[in-house]
């Protein structure tokens, strides 16, 4: 099975563009683009490992998400791209986030 990696954003596509970059790696994406989004996601999938969430959501919504997530499933990072790379940005963090923490399951699922 998969990992499972809940990416969130204010743009539609941007679950698309980022799995369609990202395809070599072998995880699930998910997208979410608002709080109950986000919520039905957690409650649905229980192998989401990871959250990414994009620079386009005002800083208070992306604060509200912290409280979100981490009462739901506080055992999940979350991560949150910064603005200054802009859309194009957000693959490249993606990738970065999914191959440092795949190397600490790889060590998890081996020991």
């Amino acid at each position: 099975m998969k990992p499972v990696v809940l990416l969130v954003g204010r743009l539609p596509d941007v679950v698309n563009t980022v799995a369609r970059e990202l395809e070599d790696l072998p995880i699930q994406w998910l997208g979410a683009h608002s709080r109950e989004e986000v919520i039905a996601q957690l409650e649905a999938e229980p192998n989401i490992r990871s959250v990414v969430v994009g620079a386009g959501l005002d800083d208070a919504v992306r604060g509200d998400l912290v409280g979100v997530i981490a009462s739901r499933r506080p055992d999940l990072c979350i991560h949150f791209k910064d603005r200054l790379s802009g859309p194009a940005g957000m693959a490249p963090f993606a990738r970065r986030v999914v191959e440092t923490e795949m190397l600490h399951w790889k060590v998890i699922d081996t020991a």
